[in-house]
């Protein structure tokens, strides 16, 4: 008798969920230990719908195909010299950023799912996360691999992962993912998989692979669009988890609207970086961070977080400030890296007369009120040969790590700097807002041990007590990777290729 042929939903049946095995002489809870101690109530896995609907063997083949397509671009870029048709070199410094503070997250991102998925009692989901896991690894290759170019023309570079572990304002995405990775599994798939990946994704991805499409920089578009369908399906994981434990038990209900709260905004001070990357790096701009919050957010976060209210959950009390914050966060994150560019490792500068006017024109309610004036300074005292560079070193927020250059928007307040403080075990800890205040306070063992680069460089683990010893420490060729970009190696050697005089 001719066998019957498998149609496509029963193979993959055989092929992922009949791949799971039943417990008859171990105990399960043994095999899966980190299931309950968050306090997730599963009922039911069976429940879990397959976002991915791929088969490892499938996978690869989708995966392998994208490769082929991808690096095909990579050495027509590279033997075009693609680098030459970037607007201008300073856009080469949103690529340092992205190599230093994104690259490295992505291969966090990869440890942390590698955890998740041997953690979580569900085949699906296990398979899931491990899929995951593999995409995040390909991002950080394919994101080296399409800035190496970058690499032979320009400073800042080279030592992208030594200075992940070191570099003061690279605190931040680390902290971000250890924090992640340090949390039990389902906390962990919440963070990343929707608070990160399905809520804020596009407002990382986007601006990024927007501004590289202005701004001529076509291997950057090209790794962004092979990576943007990953992130589709990392999106559906995020979504699908949300449900998944929302429908499993109400008592799961309060445990997950904390971890919404929590995530919400530690992910949203991370994207601080790129909303002064889109306002004041990009020498072709498309789109404001305040109208990239409202749209990617506002619009679509806020019908999602409308859906969700029939499970319970409610939009974040964080929204109510941040929304108040998009008028100002790009501004006093830019200020912050340039009175502070002497000791980072990529250029600033302070905008021209028509980028000033953009802003105005993006910012109505603020940017002439109350940033205007401090960039027309440092742009004369620049011109005078006295450039502004900050002598001290900057308090820093225990929770996010970000130095306290925040105001109290909240209050309308836009001129005086937000600072919170506690006390635990004898100690007093400092915040840049009530939510990381709120944080630390849950749990503030995970937070009292921080590796907080101020705190390090005072008690002299940065290699020394001046700016050379730490830059030094960080491998940053002082003088040619920081500072102004006016009148930087990068600028010369731009001028140098282009022909400029």
């Amino acid at each position: 008798m001719e066998a019957k042929k498998l149609n496509v939903k029963e193979k993959y049946r055989l092929l992922t969920r009949d791949l799971d095995w039943e417990f008859s002489y171990e105990d399960r809870k043994e095999a899966f230990p980190y299931e309950e101690f968050e306090g997730i109530k599963i009922t039911d896995w069976s429940k879990w719908e397959d976002p991915f609907r791929l088969t490892m063997d499938a996978y690869w083949k989708y995966q392998a195909e994208k490769e082929k397509k991808l690096y095909a671009i990579y050495d027509a870029f590279a033997q075009n010299n693609g680098h030459l048709n970037v607007s201008d070199a300073r856009y080469v410094n949103a690529l340092k950023i992205f190599l230093t503070a994104i690259s490295p997250a992505e291969y966090a991102a990869h440890n942390g799912f590698a955890f998740t998925g041997r953690q979580l009692g569900g085949i699906g989901a296990r398979i899931a996360a491990q899929m995951q896991s593999i995409d995040e690894l390909r991002h950080i290759q394919t994101q080296i691999h399409a800035m190496s170019h970058y690499n032979k023309h320009f400073e800042g570079f080279d030592e992208f992962s030594h200075m992940h572990d070191r570099v003061w304002y690279l605190s931040v995405p680390k902290s971000f993912f250890d924090d992640a990775r340090s949390s039990g599994p389902f906390e962990y798939i919440v963070a990343i998989s929707f608070a990160f990946e399905y809520v804020l994704t596009n407002l990382l991805f986007v601006p990024f692979m927007s501004g590289a499409a202005y701004n001529g920089d076509m291997a950057t578009v090209t790794f962004g669009f092979s990576a943007q369908s990953d992130e589709a399906r990392h999106m559906t994981l995020g979504l699908e988890i949300i449900k998944f434990l929302l429908e499993q038990h109400e008592d799961n209900v309060p445990i997950v609207q904390k971890w919404i709260d929590k995530w919400l905004w530690r992910g949203y001070r991370l994207l601080s970086v790129v909303a002064m990357m889109m306002d004041y790096m990009l020498p072709q701009k498309f789109m404001s961070w305040k109208e990239a919050w409202e749209l990617y957010f506002e619009d679509a976060g806020g019908a999602l977080f409308r859906d969700l209210e029939r499970y319970g959950i409610k939009m974040p009390a964080c929204a109510e400030l941040i929304a108040k914050e998009k008028d100002h966060l790009s501004h006093q994150t830019w200020w912050t890296f340039y009175t502070f560019g002497h000791a980072a490792a990529f250029h600033t500068w302070t905008p021209s007369a028509e980028e000033m006017d953009w802003l105005s024109e993006k910012y109505p309610d603020s940017f002439d009120k109350w940033y205007r004036p401090r960039f027309e300074m440092a742009a004369e005292l620049a011109e005078k040969g006295e450039r502004f560079y900050s002598e001290g070193l900057p308090q820093l927020c225990q929770t996010c790590q970000i130095p306290m250059f925040y105001t109290e928007c909240g209050d309308d307040r836009p001129d005086d700097t937000c600072y919170r403080s506690t006390h635990y075990q004898g100690e007093r800890f400092h915040f840049c807002s009530d939510h990381c205040k709120d944080i630390f306070e849950d749990e503030p063992e995970k937070y009292v041990h921080a590796w907080l680069p101020v705190h390090q460089i005072f008690q002299g683990n940065c290699g020394g007590a001046d700016l050379a010893d730490v830059m030094k420490y960080y491998k940053l060729n002082d003088g040619a990777v920081n500072a102004d970009y006016m009148g930087s190696s990068d600028e010369q050697r731009w001028k140098a290729l282009k022909g400029i005089a």
